[in-house]
């Protein structure tokens, strides 16, 4: 039976992620083109993608090839019979072996890489080692054990420089912090690492728990594929008790049980799907659309609030599904992992 736009927005049929699962193994082996974001400090550093991060090559830039091999392993948990399977465990079997990881590790120990995706790709990557944790398959699991060298450099990455970052990034782009933190405390919690969890649980409190009548009816920016308020929001659920978090979110955005501001709750526009910075605001929509069921569910059903945001998280969700195959490889790269990230956000019964 053909799966309906509205049966698609609420879960993940095979059909749909073996569509996913194609386009990912297209971009994690892809070389070219690419955007590298390396500091070169010599000619010497001017080498290939490949040499240079030779895990995380593919899919244009470095955080998109991380959540697009985090998207093939969740992929490949959630349907082991995927016409893809054999292809994904080559994929990432070639590029997830210790030796690549081992170098992956080096390069960023390198003192020119401590801003390397800071914390986008870090949070990704973290993502990932949370996703291969624990896997009785025997092909994650060995992946999961070659990330550990890895892994172990960006959590001592964030301990070092959660401290001395003053103020947060409030931005829709890669530098949002209350990103960078949610997925790392996720991390954090999953793998019962007390140190990281403690820091980000402070800063994030110490960044945003004052945080009151925020400006969210500025949003979207024009290449925005984050909100910095629902981020914001989605990080907060994960800090603060659901009583604490139910406050905290009344006095952030005042007017969101009563369907404001209408910016934040209608889905954004996308005028050209071939411009990689217009075509962010597909993914925009995707995320704004886990965001909304994460914060509905820590609100509860009866709360006028999650009623507004699951009904919006819905045309969001309708509206980025609507256009992950573009043909366009500017959005294709990477808009397939984000609507996987939507549908492992549950929808609140």
């Amino acid at each position: 039976m053909k799966q309906t736009t509205a049966q698609i927005a609420i879960g993940l049929s095979q059909t749909q992620a073996s569509r996913f699962a194609r386009m990912a193994l297209a971009g994690i082996t892809r070389e070219f083109p690419h955007k590298p974001g390396d500091v070169l400090l010599s000619a010497r550093d001017a080498v290939r993608p490949r040499r240079s991060h030779p895990a995380f090559y593919g899919c244009y830039d470095w955080h998109s090839s991380v959540h697009g091999h985090w998207m093939l392993v969740r992929l490949l948990k959630s349907f082991p019979c995927l016409p893809e399977a054999r292809a994904i465990r080559a994929s990432i079997g070639g590029n997830l072996t210790r030796a690549n990881l081992n170098a992956e590790a080096a390069r960023f120990k390198r003192p020119q890489a401590k801003f390397f995706e800071r914390m986008y790709g870090w949070a990704w990557l973290l993502k990932l080692a949370q996703e291969a944790a624990g896997a009785e398959d025997p092909d994650i699991a060995a992946w999961s054990r070659h990330l550990r060298p890895l892994v172990d450099t960006i959590v001592d990455l964030y301990l070092d420089f959660l401290p001395r970052q003053a103020y947060p990034i409030r931005s829709g782009l890669h530098n949002n912090t209350a990103f960078g933190l949610a997925f790392a405390l996720d991390f954090a919690r999953a793998a019962t690492h007390k140190q990281l969890a403690t820091l980000i649980v402070s800063r994030a409190k110490d960044y945003f728990a004052k945080d009151r009548d925020y400006p969210a009816q500025f949003e979207p920016g024009g290449s925005d594929f984050l909100s910095p308020a629902l981020i914001e929001a989605d990080l907060m659920r994960r800090v603060l008790t659901p009583a604490a978090f139910r406050s905290w979110l009344r006095k952030f955005l005042p007017g969101l049980a009563s369907g404001g501001p209408r910016s934040l709750l209608v889905p954004a526009q996308v005028g050209d799907r071939s411009d990689g910075q217009l075509v962010h605001l597909d993914g925009l929509n995707l995320s704004r659309a886990w965001c909304m069921r994460g914060i509905a569910a820590a609100l509860g059903s009866g709360d006028a609030a999650s009623k507004v945001l699951l009904r919006s998280a819905r045309a969001h969700a309708r509206s980025g599904l609507a256009h992950i195959a573009s043909g366009n490889y500017a959005g294709e790269h990477w808009l397939a992992s984000f609507a996987v990230q939507l549908a492992a956000t549950p929808v609140p019964d």
